[in-house]
Formats: structure tokens, C-alpha cells, sequence
């Protein structure tokens, strides 16, 4: 059969191409009809017979990046003798699509600025978190005639920490947040920064019904409808749990999971969310449900592509970051520490890789590494060091160093004069035995307040601790100063009692001077003071007056131990009704079955007879228990009934709690 081949192909060969023209009516009716695929066949058709043809190697480079074959296009474009002009913006694209987003920026420099340049390079630039970047490109696209550069702009400044501007954006553009379901909901992302939760989920349902609106007149399926409108589920979701309603949000994220009809995005985000509002509960469901968001192919957990190149920075840090900790509550240590050891490389300029590796060290009861560990990192990025210093405090404290744990606030210069701040370091401080140490944080906070001109001073109450500090080690003197200062500053009737107090101690002529500016109690009048001094206390009062004073006192003893509890009503089994109790339950149920009055034994000899069963078990006579069940009382078996429904209703208290249990 082989020989017979030749003639066929040397057949084929002598036949002539097909016109150009004919080829190109094909490629385009296949763009049109978006038959990717046969496209670039046919590209390749006329590449062959024209090598030369800019059109084919444009509409080639082009189907192969519709057809998501981003490999394939840098290939073609690197790999051709003809270079376009807009080559490198396709391959800026084709790496802006394969998350290469420095390369990308870099491919860019050499384009010419045009409003497809420019808003690709927005795009490359959010998605890097260079917010302020991408919206000084958004601005200077404002004239321009573009449809829904609103709704990056509004992204752009939530994502940036700008909410705050939202409204004046909208206000200069002349735009309503309701124009559009995806602008209705990037403006509710704004009013949740800023905690304005209610008016957020007025808007997300508005955008909701808008968006099903739009889309039922577009003739989308209900399937494509849900998925367009699956990030406003997941977030009327969130601000139910912000408003309070855990458990509804728990029910609409579930909802989500299940129904997976919402895009790749959305569905990370919902179970993020879960998990996090789980927390250490169910962590092997938690678990298994973040594995539904890994590379299927990679041995460790690691976010399949999708989801790496379409979730924000923030949100693939909160995944991991989760993942760490229910790892840590599962107590999975080695993949716990595996997946930490990655993070550091996959966010640089974020602070909680380094807090999880942290937490990875004081679960395996390593804190003074710990301590080391952020203590190195503060030095090395003093910008990020505020929560870093307060993470090595709460490690160092509860490892028992209050030493190192005030050293570690005391790095924290702006929080330095805080009255909680103040508190803590004096507590630690004292811990520490540095009693010196603590006198001195509560004397420059004193002089901060005493020169800051702010409405809410807090001078009055530093100085109040300040003296009781004072008082309490012994410093008499130095605490009548503070609060004699006090007196004469604010006159309140606390500093002057504390006055009056500490320096009757030392000299009491003052103390009674500063005592005469106390107003007198309004019940005191007619009680002379001397008159109590003078007495030697009370006499003891002998005869009948006496025992009229114990029996008074008996007979509120006894008035107390007639006190009845309180009666509850009794818990009855899910399901009992007590008006219809049914038939009374068996009153030998407790009783093995050997020993029960309805047993009868199988086989007929002797040895079967024998009562069987536990050590002291009671043995009866078939005519006893005949009699015994005979003239049973109808009242005792309805009172072992009620005694059985008691029991049952105490049985199943504890599997109640644990339906409970079960369930960000």
C-alpha cells in the first residue's frame, strides 16, 4: 500500500493554491463566525504562499490570542521577519494577559501614546497596585470619548484607599451611581470603606435588579445572567455579616459554593469569606473547600491560574493568609510552614508573611525566635514596623518578657502618649520591676498633654493615674503635687478627695483646709462627728434585747432557706407533643433482656433457665414477675413514662449542641 501513496501526493502537490482572494473571504468569514482555530489554518494557508502578507501575520497574531493561545502568538510575533508597528503592543498584551505585567510595561515604552496604549498601561498598572499611577492616566483619558471609564476610575480610586473621592468623581462626570450595575457596585465597594453599610445594600440591590434587567434584554440565559451578577451576591453577603447577620451570610456564601454557577472570582471570594467568618470551626470542611481553589496539577497548594491573574493582590494574600491558619488550628504544621516559606517571595512589600511566619514559630513554642525574627524586620522596614512592633509585643508578652514587650511599644513614637499605650507600658514596666521606667512614661505623657492643643485632652486623666501610681509606691509627696495641680487646674471633686486623702498623711492642717471645700453630704446634717469620735464603739447589749436580736436574726435564716427555687419548665425531645404522649414506654426497658418478665428461653432444658447477665443481677421467679407484672399500677408506668421522656428530653441536649458547633 505504500508504493500507491507517491502518485496521490505528487497529485496534490501539482495542483495550483487557491486565489488570495478566496483564501482572505475565508479567513474573515471564519473571524466573523469566531472559528478561531480555522482562522489561523487559513492565515497560515496564505503565509505560505505570500510570506510577505501583513494582514495574515496580523490576523493570525490576533486569532491566536482570541483563541487564548497567548504562548503561540509571542512565538509568531518573535519568531517573524516582519515587524509592525503594533507588534509590540499585541505582545504587551499577551503578556499583560500572562500575568508578566513588568515585561508588559516594559514592551509599551516603545509605543506611541494612544488611547489604546494608555488604557492598556491602566490596566497593567492597577493590576500591579499602583493605584495613583493608573489614575493619573485615567484622568488625563477623561476627555476622551470612552464608554464606562467611570467604572475604572471608581475601581481605580476604592482599591487605592480613596473612597472618600468617589462621590466628587461621579459629581464632576455627571454620572449616577445606578447608570450601570457594575458602576452601582464598585460605588457600594466605596460606602463599605466607608462603613456606610446600609446605604451600600441599598445600592447593591438596585444594581442587582438593573443589571437583570439589562441582561434579560441582551437574551442572556439565567446561567450567564447569575455569573454577571455573582460579584453583587458576594457582596450583599458581606454586608450582611457586617450588619450583624452571620448566619445569612453563612447561607447565601454556601448558596454561592453550591449552585457554582458564578465565575472563578467571585467563588474564591465567597469562600474566602466563609472560611473567615468560620474561623477555627469546621476547619477540615474549610480546608477542602479552599483545595477547590488550587492548581489541580501542583503538589502543594497554590491558586490555579485563573484565579492568580484575575483576583487583586489583597484578595490572593487573604486566601493564603487563611490557609496558613486553618493549617496552624488543624495542626499541620509541615504544610503550614511550607506554604509561609513561599509567601514572603509571592507579596515583597506586604506585612503578614512575616506576622504568619511569626505565628508558625510561637505555635511550635519558639517565641523568642519569633521576637527575633520581627525584631529584624522592624529594623530593616522601619516604614512598615508599627504593626510588626506590637505583634513582637503581644508574642514577647504572653512569653513572659515584659521587658522586651515595652521596648517593643516604646519603638511606636506616635502612639507613645495614648492613654492605652500609657497604661500598657506602666503595666509591663512594673512586670519588669522597672518601677523608675514606669514614672517616667507617665511623666512625658503628662508634659505631651500639657502642651497639645486638642479638645479631647486627656491631662485629667493621666494625672489621675499618675498620683494613684505614685501613691501606690510610696510617693506621697509627689502625688499631693499632682493632685493639688489638678484641684487648682480642673476642681474636680475626684482630685480633690485624692488631695484630701494623701495629704492628711503628711500634713494634716492642709488636708483640712482642702477638706472644707468638700460639700456635705445631704444625709449628715444631724449626726455629730465629734460626739462618734469620742465613743469607743458600740456596746454590747445584754438580756432580753439580745435574744430578741438572735431570733430576728434566725428568722431571717430561716426566711432565707424557705426561699423555693424557681421551677423550669422540663425540655421535652425534639418532636414530643405532652398533650399526646402516646403509649407509655416499656418500664423493664433498662433491664437486660434475660431478665425481663416477657423473656422466655429457647431451649427447654436446665441450663438454659440460668439468669445470665452482670454480677448481682437480680434473679426472679416466673411467678414472681408474673405476679409482679400482673398487679403492676397503671399510675407507676405512666410515672416511668414521664421519667422516660425526661430522660430522653436530657439525651438529646448534648447532639443539639453539637448540630450547632458544627457550622470568615
Amino acid at each position: 500500500m505504500a508504493p500507491k501513496a507517491k502518485p496521490v501526493v505528487a497529485a496534490a502537490a501539482s495542483q495550483p493554491p487557491p486565489p488570495l482572494e478566496d483564501l482572505f473571504t475565508a479567513l474573515d468569514r471564519h473571524i466573523n463566525s469566531f472559528s478561531f482555530d480555522n482562522a489561523v489554518k487559513l492565515a497560515d494557508q496564505i503565509l505560505a504562499v505570500a510570506p510577505a502578507d501583513e494582514d495574515a501575520l496580523r490576523c493570525k497574531v490576533v486569532a491566536l490570542i482570541k483563541d487564548d493561545r497567548l504562548d503561540l502568538a509571542l512565538s509568531a510575533i518573535r519568531s517573524s521577519r516582519i515587524h509592525l508597528p503594533d507588534f509590540d503592543f499585541l505582545k504587551a498584551y499577551c503578556l499583560y494577559r500572562q500575568n508578566k505585567l513588568n515585561e508588559a510595561l516594559e514592551s509599551l515604552k516603545t509605543q506611541e501614546r494612544t488611547t489604546e496604549t494608555m488604557l492598556l498601561e491602566a490596566q497593567i498598572l492597577y493590576r500591579l497596585g499602583k493605584m495613583d499611577a493608573c489614575l493619573d492616566i485615567y484622568q488625563k483619558l477623561q476627555n476622551s470619548k470612552i464608554d464606562n471609564l467611570e467604572i475604572n476610575c471608581v475601581a481605580s480610586l476604592v482599591m487605592g484607599g480613596r473612597s472618600s473621592e468617589v462621590q466628587g468623581l461621579l459629581d464632576s462626570l455627571r454620572v449616577k451611581a445606578t447608570s450601570s450595575f457594575e458602576l452601582a457596585y464598585n460605588t457600594a465597594c466605596s460606602l463599605i470603606e466607608r462603613k456606610k453599610y446600609t446605604d451600600a445594600e441599598q445600592l447593591l440591590l438596585s444594581g442587582r435588579r438593573i443589571g437583570q434587567e439589562v441582561l434579560m434584554e441582551d437574551n442572556l440565559p439565567d446561567d450567564e445572567i447569575e455569573s454577571e451578577l455573582a460579584p453583587l451576591a458576594v457582596q450583599l453577603a458581606y454586608v450582611q455579616q457586617l450588619l450583624g447577620g452571620k448566619q445569612d451570610a453563612i447561607e447565601a456564601y454556601i448558596d454561592i459554593i453550591k449552585r457554582d454557577m458564578a465565575d472563578e472570582s467571585s467563588i474564591a471570594v465567597a469562600v474566602n469569606n466563609l472560611v473567615s467568618l468560620r474561623g477555627p470551626k469546621d476547619v477540615s470542611d474549610s480546608l477542602r473547600k479552599l483545595d477547590r481553589l488550587k492548581d489541580k496539577e501542583a503538589q502543594n497548594f497554590r491558586l490555579a491560574s485563573e484565579l492568580d491573574l484575575k483576583l487583586p493582590a489583597k484578595e490572593k494574600e487573604a486566601i493564603y493568609a487563611n490557609r496558613v491558619l486553618l493549617l496552624l488550628h488543624a495542626n499541620k504544621m509541615d504544610q503550614g510552614r511550607e506554604l509561609v516559606s513561599r509567601l514572603p517571595d509571592m507579596f515583597p512589600e506586604s506585612v503578614i508573611p512575616i506576622l504568619l511566619q511569626a505565628a508558625v514559630l510561637v505555635r511550635e513554642n519558639k517565641a523568642g525566635k519569633a521576637e527575633e525574627l520581627l525584631a529584624q524586620f522592624a529594623g530593616k522596614y522601619p516604614e512598615k514596623s508599627k504593626v510588626v512592633h506590637l505583634a513582637r509585643a503581644q508574642v514577647a508578652a504572653a512569653a513572659g518578657h515584659p521587658h522586651i514587650a515595652a521596648d517593643s511599644v516604646a519603638k511606636i513614637s506616635d502612639i507613645q502618649h495614648m492613654p492605652a499605650t500609657v497604661a500598657t507600658l506602666v503595666s509591663l514596666k512594673e512586670r519588669a520591676g522597672d518601677i523608675e521606667g514606669a514614672a517616667a512614661v507617665l511623666d512625658s505623657a503628662i508634659k505631651w498633654w500639657s502642651n497639645a492643643m486638642t479638645e479631647d485632652n486627656k491631662l485629667n486623666i493621666i494625672m489621675q493615674e499618675a498620683a494613684s501610681f505614685k501613691i501606690r509606691h510610696g510617693k506621697e509627696d509627689d502625688a499631693a503635687k499632682l493632685y493639688e495641680e489638678l484641684v487648682k487646674s480642673q476642681g474636680g471633686i475626684e482630685a480633690l478627695v485624692g488631695l484630701v486623702t494623701t495629704v492628711a498623711r503628711t500634713d494634716v492642717d492642709k488636708a483640712e483646709l482642702y477638706e472644707k471645700q468638700l460639700k456635705a453630704l445631704p444625709g449628715l446634717k444631724g449626726i455629730d462627728v465629734d460626739s462618734l469620735e469620742r465613743t469607743s464603739g458600740v456596746k454590747q447589749v445584754d438580756g432580753p434585747a439580745h435574744v430578741g436580736v438572735t431570733e430576728s436574726h434566725e428568722e431571717g435564716k430561716n426566711k432565707t432557706k424557705a426561699k423555693k427555687k424557681r421551677k423550669r419548665k422540663p425540655r421535652y425531645p425534639k418532636g414530643f407533643d405532652p398533650a399526646n404522649p402516646g403509649p407509655p414506654p416499656d418500664p423493664e426497658r433498662w433491664l437486660p433482656r434475660r431478665e425481663r418478665s416477657t423473656y422466655r428461653p429457647k431451649r427447654k432444658d436446665k441450663k438454659a433457665a440460668q439468669v445470665r447477665g452482670a454480677q448481682g443481677a437480680v434473679v426472679r421467679e416466673k411467678q414472681d414477675v408474673g405476679t409482679s407484672s400482673n398487679n403492676s399500677n397503671p399510675k407507676s408506668n405512666l410515672a416511668a413514662a414521664s421519667k422516660g421522656s425526661s430522660g430522653a428530653s436530657q439525651q438529646s441536649k448534648p447532639s443539639s449542641k453539637s448540630r450547632k458547633k458544627s457550622r470568615n
